[in-house]
């Protein structure tokens, strides 16, 4: 045979749990034909000799639905060797809408997941109405990595709803009946699930709650019975549980997502899963519900995130300490080099320093009341607050805190973080892990990756560009838990769990392993190689907006459909990818 693609001499690590093995790849037509010793010429070869060889990443929970319509590289989630994503999470997105609901839609983006709404303003061109049609557009348009759509709850809700939706009145009968209608619709044009957020630190730019953060239970068991009678579709929800631990409050919010994973049986759901500030084992009870319910017969997962979650602070991202301080906010619309230059000032530093943080959330606002709560404890935010050195170091220890460093120094949190945001010329950056990090390091998500039912998640592609850059999540999970911690899980098991496991509970089988038959979605890597560099702030968002990017080195090549779209961590200029439309052909 003659093959169009043959990769040789790497360790093959092939999604499937296996130990890993030396094996070339064989591809044709964009499907891997031979595994193992592949005799024949190939168009092209790649030799792998010395380097890993594992199938793309499925990223299960990423919020590309607005970039998506004009950026065709998917970046940053291109570089982390992501070859097929999942838009729509949380239950916000921008479909199906009607045409005086643009600006509401925008809204609720820009404030729910911390992207521009002068990019998003300019960037979409809103060529489609319903669900199938937005589909049809982004399918339309050539991509770097293939990419599948969750329904979002919020515009169906306001697609059926109007007004009502967002001054969070009950659905009625009939509106519970025209959501289910449209929700069909586009599960059968290939949507690959439904998804609702029901968490009170998401609001719309306005401060207001997303339209369907309060849904009934008849609403939400109404809309997941829409996937019975078909082959395919999944659940998702985001909640906080009222980020309470106490069960007369935590069980009704989870009883009621258990009834959305019985209304719709024989269909998976996930749901989200972090160490919260506020309620610090609630994680435990999550999985212990979800223990129970699986005990029971339903697929309820949990989606774990890689790292801590938290932000990143500096005067280029969207927070850090001093935003809410009156003399900074006189400032704040200078450019950088001007804010720095006042900033350097000592007498404009000693006047900041005898200031109060003004309140930053509220009603008007989108900032959740979490950011003014920490600000008021700013000796435990610099506790957990570290230098971000490059390579970038997401388990630092407590002598590593700006709290400590303080501490040695004899000056006060404040004085110390202030001068360190200027270090750079004010592009120094500070990392702040808020929830999965209370403890001072990755023992609470150790366990909760080990978890049978954990899927990696929550990575957010294309969302919080001004605070976090998690897309890089796969990379830190091969060069974390899989090759550098002492008490990691394994590249095989991270490979399975980043390919096979993720595309599995989406119900995609033609890909997430090397093996015959599969689609030819392949990385090869030099794991002993592998370096996550430091986020970087870039203006290459629609109207001059910013957002951040996170460079890795050592992919090799990243293969799509048997076309490299990656080599040696720079693009070719390909575009293979596809919507992925479930149950289609």
């Amino acid at each position: 045979m003659r093959y169009d693609l043959k990769i040789t001499g790497g360790t093959l690590i092939d999604g499937t749990g296996a130990p890993s093995r030396t094996a070339d790849v064989g591809i044709k037509d964009g499907r891997i034909v031979a595994v193992g010793a592949v005799d024949g010429d190939a168009a092209e070869t790649i030799d792998a000799t010395g380097l890993y060889v594992t199938p793309g990443w499925t990223d299960i929970h990423t919020h590309y639905d607005g970039q998506v319509t004009w950026d065709e590289e998917m970046a940053p989630s291109c570089f982390h060797g992501v070859t097929t994503a999942v838009m729509g999470s949380c239950g916000v997105g921008f479909a199906p809408v009607r045409p005086n609901d643009h600006a509401k839609l925008i809204a609720l983006m820009e404030g729910v997941e911390d992207i521009p709404g002068s990019a998003l303003a300019e960037g979409i061109q809103w060529r489609w109405e319903t669900f199938p049609q937005y589909m049809d557009a982004l399918d339309a348009m050539p991509h770097t990595i293939d990419f599948a759509c969750l329904l979002p709850h919020d515009p169906l809700r306001m697609y059926v709803m109007g007004d009502r939706a967002v001054r969070e009145e009950r659905a009625t009968e009939d509106d519970i009946a025209a959501m289910k209608v449209a929700l069909r619709e586009g599960l059968e044009a290939g949507a690959v699930g439904f998804s609702t957020g029901r968490s009170d630190n998401h609001r719309d730019a306005a401060g207001n709650h997303t339209p369907a953060a309060e849904a009934t239970e008849t609403e939400l068991t109404g809309l997941a019975s829409v996937l019975n009678g078909l082959d395919h579709g999944v659940l998702q929800a985001v909640s906080d549980f009222d980020m309470v631990e106490s069960a007369e409050r935590f069980d009704p919010e989870f009883d009621l997502l258990q009834a959305m994973a019985e209304a719709a049986p024989g269909h998976g759901m996930s749901i989200s899963l972090m160490q919260r500030i506020r309620a610090p084992m609630q994680w435990t009870q999550i999985l212990k519900r979800v223990d129970q319910a699986v005990d029971g017969g339903l697929d309820i997962r949990v989606q774990v995130g890689a790292r801590g979650i938290g932000v990143l602070l500096g005067l280029g991202p969207t927070f850090h300490p001093f935003v809410g301080f009156p003399s900074y906010a006189a400032i704040a619309e200078l450019p950088l080099a001007e804010r720095v230059a006042r900033m350097r000032d000592p007498a404009f530093k000693a006047q900041l320093l005898t200031e109060k943080s003004q309140p930053m959330s509220g009603d008007g606002s989108a900032v959740p009341p979490l950011v003014d709560e920490l600000l008021a404890q700013i000796d435990m935010v610099a506790m957990r607050t570290y230098r971000m050195k490059d390579p970038v170091d997401y388990e630092p220890t407590d002598a590593e805190s700006m709290f400590t460093e303080a501490q040695t120094k004899g000056e006060p949190v404040l004085s110390v973080i202030y001068d360190a945001m200027l270090e750079e010329d004010g592009n120094a950056l500070l990392y702040f892990p808020i929830y999965n990090y209370l403890s001072g390091d990755l023992s609470v998500v150790h366990t909760m990756l080990q978890h049978p039912q954990a899927l990696p998640g929550l990575s957010d592609g294309g969302a919080h560009v001004g605070t976090i850059c998690d897309a890089s999540f796969p990379t830190f999970m091969l060069t974390h838990w899989g090759r550098d911690r002492e008490q990691g899980l394994g590249l095989e098991k991270v490979v399975k769990m980043m390919s096979h496991d993720t595309s599995r509970f989406l119900g995609m089988t033609d890909r997430g392993t090397v093996e015959v038959g599969q689609k030819a979605d392949v990385n090869v890597i030099d794991i002993d190689g592998l370096v996550l560099r430091r986020p970087r702030l870039v203006s290459d968002l629609p109207a001059g907006g910013t957002r951040m990017l996170q460079d890795a080195e050592g992919y090799r090549a990243t293969i799509v459909s048997g076309t490299v779209i990656l080599e040696n961590d720079k693009l070719t200029g390909t575009r293979p990818g596809r919507l992925v439309r479930m149950g289609q052909p």
